[in-house]
């Protein structure tokens, strides 16, 4: 591992869940679960956060949640600092939380990228219902580019490339070894859209992906360990015209409302990521911009939440 620097900002929490009742199969040293930062930002065009992607790590496996454009070069970067599991090959299981583009941009690279670089397994991938349309149309996009690395010099393998669509409700979508993932619902306006619950042998997570509060986060990371999840700035809501104040209402969360959630499930760590700022970021004001800041969100939330808060940057391990 490579020597602490900013990307590394809390030691990795070494605790046995003890609410879990999922056994697992393995022997040996008990696995460090890590949380990775793939990307933290939204769909404004920040070159400094790639769109929302997040790795969890454990025994050097890699089970990523949403596909944000510039996923895999994050993952190599990853790599790079230290973290083995998320060489492009690896990269074999992922979870979505919904089909907006912000979070889906970078799937045609997830699919297609590793399997350049010799990955043989077809992608494993769970998401809401329109899942199996969205890879099929992808598929068909790239029918070119898969016809010449297979059928050309490269002789590319014929199963990389190809995915298993699973499609979720709610409930256990997968387990293996390391991991045990539940699904549940999480609001988000009109899409369909699930939060994950990750149980592994030494920590518990919850990825909530884009929510509101009427999410099921509360019966589902009481007292988790690691909580990670998205909000906007009371401060640049009140800067925004009316449509993007029914807009954020439906769709996402504000800090006072996770500030309250945070108090009700306690998380032994709560991220923040995916900083929305919808309606600033069309209006395009300094006063808007800055409102929406992360250093005006970490102050209202530290004001109404006293527990253990981080806003997570692209390539932070937790």
């Amino acid at each position: 591992m490579c020597p602490p620097s900013r990307w590394f900002v809390v030691p990795i929490v070494f605790a046995m869940v003890a609410t879990s009742v999922y056994t697992f199969a393995q022997s040996g040293p008990q696995p460090r679960t890590q949380v990775v930062m793939l990307g933290t930002g939204t769909p404004l065009p920040d070159p400094d956060r790639a769109g929302p992607s997040t790795a969890i790590v454990v025994n050097d496996t890699p089970y990523v949640v949403d596909a944000g454009i510039g996923i895999v070069r994050r993952a190599a970067a990853a790599r790079q600092k230290g973290i083995a599991g998320l060489a492009p090959t690896k990269l074999r299981i992922a979870f979505l939380t919904h089909l907006h583009s912000d979070h889906t941009l970078g799937l045609p690279d997830l699919i297609l990228t590793p399997w350049i670089m010799g990955r043989q397994e077809p992608l494993e991938l769970y998401g809401p219902a329109g899942t199996k349309a969205m890879v099929d149309a992808i598929l068909q996009a790239y029918t070119v580019d898969v016809k010449t690395r297979t059928e050309g010099l490269e002789q590319s393998n014929r199963t990389g490339y190809k995915v298993n669509v699973h499609e979720v409700t709610a409930g256990v979508v997968y387990t293996d070894a390391n991991v045990k993932v539940t699904a549940f619902p999480a609001a988000h306006g009109s899409i369909e859209s699930y939060a994950y619950r990750f149980d592994t042998a030494d920590r518990s997570i919850v990825i909530m992906g884009d929510s509101t509060p009427k999410s099921g986060v509360v019966a589902n990371c009481a007292g988790c360990d690691v909580l990670v999840h998205e909000a906007y700035t009371d401060a640049s809501f009140a800067l925004v015209p009316q449509q993007w104040k029914n807009y954020r209402r439906a769709f996402h969360t504000s800090t006072t409302e996770l500030a309250k959630i945070a108090e009700e499930t306690r998380p032994k760590l709560l991220v923040l990521y995916h900083r929305a700022n919808p309606g600033c970021d069309q209006v395009g004001t300094e006063e808007c911009r800055n409102a929406g800041s992360e250093a005006q969100m970490m102050s209202e939330l530290q004001a109404r939440y006293k527990g253990r808060v981080v806003a997570a940057h692209d390539l932070d391990v937790y």
